[in-house]
């Protein structure tokens, strides 16, 4: 039998240079090309990886538009893990709008567009029966970070199909850089369980399953066996819900948030985000949340989850649950909710206006719209999750300026095409006294605004759960992960609400020791030797070079 070539053009010198995770490129030294069989595969220039980095960068800022520079990424990512995470990490405010949001949002649109090298798992339903034979039959036996979506409602674009894949790898990436979660303990799946997508439907180049949404009880079944494949192959993972429907994302939250370490980030990490958001802004306007009202206009899973984390804090700081409920206004595309006249969902019913005060609100048997409960409420805070373009327009944020010095507005809904409205629009209508937060980069009139992104609270959220062991993803670690992210900031920062993205690997590292003190306290996690934070910093990985063949 014939034997690889153990000097020049072998099989596994080809092996270790199509592994994203293995290849050096050209950084590959004379050693080690004598050794593995090397030469003849490479150019004769061995590289350093500073060296690497300036080129890439300067081949990626010749591009003329984003989703050309997140192509020129992905590819890289497919080639050369390790670089493709030096780089960002080295130029991570540059490039993280590229990565995730907003360009992401393109990239899932024309996923099947670019698709070239397969990245985690497509589980699609005629599978269904074969899920754990599926993830058994991997090579990857020490997961320690799932993110799954069925790519029904990617960001505020809808039904993407199998394009929502690029939801999870673009998050996976960001638990890497910030969190440094080694990338081959991350794992993004595409639960495809069909589209409902006509333009993708006819489509020839769609790489999904042809085939409308599967709901109902074969939807159910389908991700229970997922969760349980998952739960067999991986008991200490955690598993991160992504761009789920609304109903399906409260619905999965509920059912296996008791089950595994689990957590919905467009409803918990949101939530947490823009809690730290307001926690922030709170110190810079000088009021005090307890005393002042809130509007959240969109009551999705992502608006309710920011209220009820909302609630949570103004109970800790001694309200009852129902005089803080009163400083809560919701509002939906039947205006302001109202017990039993116009709540549709369980997660709307607990935020709503009780019923008895439904003749004080109702006119001619309206509910107020969004204007009328903020001329009524005069409201301190007005969040944004509706998707609705421009709903914030001038009368609106005019409102809210008379009746506050300093207005709190945070228009989060992503991309851009469906933010409420622009941070420039915010600053002039409020002649410059609204404090700002968007859910995608944006700048004002008058300079920078805060991007209250989930990138600040997710990948310490999973750290400190992966560290700590937690067999269960509780809301006081999103409350204090976002206690803790409020309080990063200086106060001679000027309006600014959370420090800037060069500087969130600090920041996850910050959550991650929040977390694993919540942990301690209420799961009964019992802190190494060295404690929590060297146990933290002993976990990261690095994008530097490692021998390709060591164990």
């Amino acid at each position: 039998m014939k034997q690889p070539r153990q000097n020049g053009i072998g099989s596994d010198a080809k092996a270790i240079l199509s592994d994203p995770l293995r290849n050096k490129g050209t950084a590959f030294t004379e050693e080690e090309r004598d050794r593995l069989g090397l030469h003849g595969l490479l150019p004769n220039h061995v590289s350093t990886m500073d060296g690497q980095i300036k080129r890439r960068i300067a081949v990626l800022r010749a591009f003329s538009t984003p989703f050309e520079k997140y192509a020129f990424l992905r590819d890289l990512q497919d080639t050369n893990e390790t670089l493709f995470y030096a780089l960002l990490a080295r130029h991570r405010s540059e490039l993280l709008p590229l990565v995730y949001t907003p360009t992401v949002g393109e990239a899932c649109v024309r996923f099947s567009e670019i698709y070239r090298r397969a990245r985690g798992l497509f589980l699609s339903y005629p599978l269904k029966g074969r899920l754990f034979e599926i993830l058994a039959a991997l090579p990857n036996d020490d997961v320690e970070v799932i993110c799954v979506t069925d790519g029904e409602r990617i960001l505020g674009l809808g039904d993407q199909g199998a394009g929502g894949m690029g939801i999870p790898i673009g998050k996976l990436s960001l638990y890497t850089d910030c969190a440094g979660i080694d990338p081959a303990r991350t794992m993004p799946i595409l639960l495809d369980t069909g589209t409902d997508n006509e333009e993708l439907l006819d489509n020839p180049l769609y790489v999904g399953w042809r085939h409308h949404r599967v709901r109902g009880a074969e939807y159910d079944a389908f991700v229970e066996e997922f969760v349980e494949a998952v739960r067999k192959r991986w008991p200490r993972a955690l598993l991160q819900w992504e761009d789920f429907a609304g109903p399906n994302a409260v619905t999965l939250l509920g059912r296996y948030r008791c089950r595994l370490p689990t957590f919905n980030d467009d409803i918990q990490g949101t939530a947490a985000t823009a809690l730290a958001a307001i926690l922030a802004a709170e110190r810079l306007a000088g009021i005090d949340l307890i005393e002042r009202n809130i509007v959240v206009f969109g009551a999705g899973a992502a608006g309710c989850g920011i209220a009820e984390l909302i609630l949570g804090e103004l109970v800790s700081r001694g309200l009852t649950r129902e005089a803080a409920l009163a400083r809560i206004h919701a509002v939906d595309r039947d205006g302001l909710l109202i017990e039993h006249v116009n709540v549709v969902t369980a997660s709307q019913a607990r935020i709503a206006r009780p019923h008895t005060e439904a003749d004080a609100w109702l006119t001619q048997q309206q509910a107020p719209s969004l204007i009328e409960t903020i001329e009524r409420a005069r409201p301190a805070v007005l969040i944004g999750t509706s998707g609705q373009f421009e709903a914030f327009d001038k009368p609106v944020i005019e409102a809210m300026t008379r009746h506050n010095d300093r207005p709190i507005i945070l228009p989060l809904s992503n991309p851009a095409i469906r933010a409420e409205a622009s941070a420039a629009d915010v600053q002039t209508w409020s002649n410059g006294r609204a404090i700002i937060g968007t859910g995608s980069p944006s700048h004002g009139s008058n300079g920078a605004v805060t991007q209250v992104n989930n990138v600040y609270i997710f990948p310490g959220i999973g750290l400190g759960a992966v560290v700590s062991g937690a067999e269960t993803i509780t809301e006081a670690m999103f409350a204090e992960a976002a206690k803790c992210l409020a309080s990063l900031v200086p106060d001679e920062d000027g309006d600014r609400l959370f420090p800037s993205t060069d500087h969130l690997a600090e920041i996850a590292d910050s959550i991650a020791l929040a977390v694993c003190r919540v942990a301690e306290r209420d799961l009964g996690a019992i802190p190494p030797a060295g404690g929590w934070e060297d146990a933290i910093a002993g976990h990261r990985w690095a994008p530097v070079y490692r021998d390709p063949v060591s164990p």
